[in-house]
């Protein structure tokens, strides 16, 4: 293929890694000073889905001919492509970029309270957490007037901005149920401040919910459903489900929701234990954001589909917003069908055929 000129700047960095150096390459090719440079961070280089993320994006942005150096600002980047761990945590740096010229473009977690970010790539979180919501209602049978049934709720980390809107998403759907009685949370704690999980930490889920169930359901009463976020919660909660009894005959798991359709998800679905995962199927994020890079740095109209939802706490950012899909054990080989996962990999084995 031939290579379009420019350069891309890969860096897997912690948030004040901006202005760092990313391990060199073997061999380094000449640079020439004319050719844009493009700045990549995302939050950690150890999650499962945050790896995928990145190769994806990689991918994309190879494909369109540019290539790989090593730094980032210091160097000259023409538009930097953040995902921040805090999205209210990058500020000076932001303002920084702004005032040597250089664009930024959020990618899936949106950055607050800043003027300085130009765009916004992501999921359409908000139906992230219809789906969750909306798989509950349905096979616990709420529209047909079936319950009580007792339910928990689990947030996200709170310095990320997409935890308001999976939880909102979800709990818009489910507040007309817990207001007629239909759905009963025992603990009460239905805020997102209250459900939150910080850090997306699956052990501080899984402590949670023993708290819940040593609280609230010890005097013979089940809970029939758990609203979880994303998937490293829901692997957590199920652990500690299964550890006061729950996964057998007589006393089976609720519906744990999820997101992210991780592999370990996935076989959880499989082995009929997580109920349902949302899957963000990452390569188109990652293409659009390509796309998004590439008409920045020609000077072309940006692609965006939603210039209203997205507001930083100071702007409403220009955002290009992409469907999700719900997975439960009816369908989860569309992540084979589709080439997200290969069922000829080993992880899958004797798994899936």
């Amino acid at each position: 293929m031939t290579m379009k000129k420019g350069w891309l700047l890969l860096c897997i960095l912690a948030l004040f890694g901006l202005t760092g150096a990313c391990t060199k390459p073997a061999a380094k090719t000449p640079v020439d000073k004319a050719d844009p440079l493009i700045g990549l961070s995302m939050p950690t280089h150890s999650d499962e889905s945050w790896i995928r993320h990145s190769s994806f994006t990689i991918q994309y942005l190879k494909e369109m001919g540019y290539t790989k150096f090593d730094e980032l600002i210091v160097k000259g980047a023409k538009i930097l492509v953040v995902a921040a761990v805090n999205g209210e945590a990058l500020g000076e740096v932001l303002k920084k970029a702004a005032d040597a010229g250089i664009k930024v473009i959020a990618y899936d977690r949106l950055l607050m309270n800043t003027p300085n970010v130009d765009y916004y790539v992501t999921f359409d979180n908000y139906k992230v957490g219809v789906a969750e919501a909306e798989y509950i209602i349905d096979k616990l049978g709420l529209k047909d007037g079936k319950g009580p049934f007792n339910i928990e709720l689990f947030g996200g980390s709170l310095d990320d901005s997409n935890s308001k809107y999976f939880y909102q998403g979800a709990f818009d759907l489910l507040k007309p149920y817990i207001d007629s009685g239909k759905l009963v949370v025992k603990s009460k704690q239905t805020s997102l401040e209250a459900v939150a999980t910080p850090g997306w930490d699956g052990a501080k889920a899984m402590a949670r919910m023993d708290n819940l169930l040593t609280a609230f359901y010890a005097g013979g009463s089940r809970v029939d459903a758990v609203l979880v976020p994303y998937d490293g919660l829901s692997i957590g909660v199920i652990a500690s489900l299964k550890n006061t009894g729950y996964g057998t005959k007589a006393l089976p798991l609720p519906i744990v929701t999820g997101q992210d359709a991780e592999v370990a998800s996935v076989i959880s679905i499989i082995n009929g234990e997580q109920t349902q995962t949302v899957w963000k199927d990452f390569r188109v994020q990652a293409k659009a954001c390509a796309l998004m890079v590439d008409a920045v740095l020609k000077g072309k109209e940006v692609p965006v589909n939603d210039t209203t939802t997205y507001n930083n706490g100071v702007k409403n950012v220009p955002t290009f917003s992409n469907p999700v899909t719900s997975i439960d054990i009816s369908n989860y080989m569309d992540l084979f069908n589709a080439g997200f996962y290969n069922k000829t990999d080993a992880v899958w084995k004797g798994m899936v055929k």
